[in-house]
């Protein structure tokens, strides 16, 4: 278990350097620039390329991306073209409360998904076919437009949550989670039927194999079947969904934010990009990264948790 954790956080690296150069990449060929955003477009050309040695865009790529990584390996992500402000400042606060709602949402995912899930293996009937059609609508409605009908619903028609803004905990904890319930939701819907049919798969499956029938023969509780030895087994593949389910929530994040109104990392990478702010974008990734990293981490280690064959590689 240890060797494995040691290997996921070395295979880390590399991957953070892929990722943070391929999006340096894929910002050069943009066409645009900071100094263009700063000053518009009746700006003489003299003054756009004083602006752009200014702030290190004359220089070749290859030596912008080096000064960034020298930077980054160091802890200092740089300041940002078009404020001033420094990225980890910047990113720092956005991050909480992105990370707030998607932890959110795939905690209410998962509560929901398994729940349903397990009903519908053990119980049937309608319950099962309402998972199903469940699935396929909840992986067909958008995010962002779920979360314009729950505006619509609960915000303007019933007046019972904010429709948009973010309230810090440390200022009113009640208006905290007010705020964060309708994007909870609007996040949450494709995950709650993607864990659902899993974990109704996942449970079908357990309880049709051997060892279910000889503790039913041994005269153990039904309910003890299924709760301390089926839901055990059944657990595995639904972690890993769970899993895939929150890194997807992070593009999730990024539509549900502008719609709420967030200032959550997503949209603030939405106007990093369109000012082509690259300091904030190579935050802004690095730090979409590590969460994925982190995640996938934790995956394993659950996983581990409850295979005792992979705890002891």
């Amino acid at each position: 278990m240890i060797r494995l954790i040691i290997t996921r956080v070395l295979w880390s690296i590399p991957l953070l350097w892929v990722v943070s150069a391929l999006t340096f990449v894929f910002i050069s060929v943009v066409p645009g620039n900071a100094a263009q955003v700063i000053l518009g477009g009746d700006a003489s050309a003299a003054q756009m390329s004083s602006l752009r040695d200014q702030l290190g865009l004359n220089q070749p790529p290859v030596t912008q991306y080096w000064h960034w990584l020298d930077r980054a390996v160091h802890g200092n992500l740089g300041t940002s073209l078009v404020t001033g402000q420094s990225v980890v400042s910047f990113l720092g606060s956005r991050l909480t409360v992105s990370l707030t709602l998607i932890i959110g949402g795939t905690l209410v995912a998962a509560l929901l998904g398994v729940l349903l899930g397990v009903s519908a293996a053990t119980r049937g009937g309608m319950l099962g076919h309402l998972v199903e059609v469940g699935a396929i609508i909840g992986l067909a409605v958008p995010n962002f437009w779920l979360g314009l009908l729950l505006i619509e619903l609960f915000a303007v028609t019933l007046p019972i949550f904010p429709a948009t803004g973010f309230v810090p905990f440390g200022q009113s904890p009640a208006q905290w989670a007010m705020s964060l319930v309708l994007p909870v939701l609007a996040v949450a819907a494709v995950g709650t039927t993607i864990i659902a049919v899993q974990a109704r798969d996942s449970m079908l499956d357990v309880l049709q194999r051997d060892f279910v029938r000889v503790l039913e023969a041994n005269g153990i509780p039904r309910r003890s079947v299924l709760y301390r030895h089926a839901m055990r087994n059944a657990a595995i593949p639904v972690v890993t969904v769970i899993g895939v389910t929150f890194v997807g929530l992070l593009g999730a994040s990024v539509l549900v934010e502008s719609v709420f109104a967030l200032p959550g990392l997503g949209s603030g990478l939405t106007t990093a990009t369109s000012q082509h702010d690259i300091p904030v974008i190579q935050g802004a990734v690095l730090y979409f990264t590590l969460v994925v990293v982190a995640v996938n981490l934790l995956v394993d280690v659950a996983y581990g948790l409850l295979n005792p064959r992979v705890r002891l590689s």
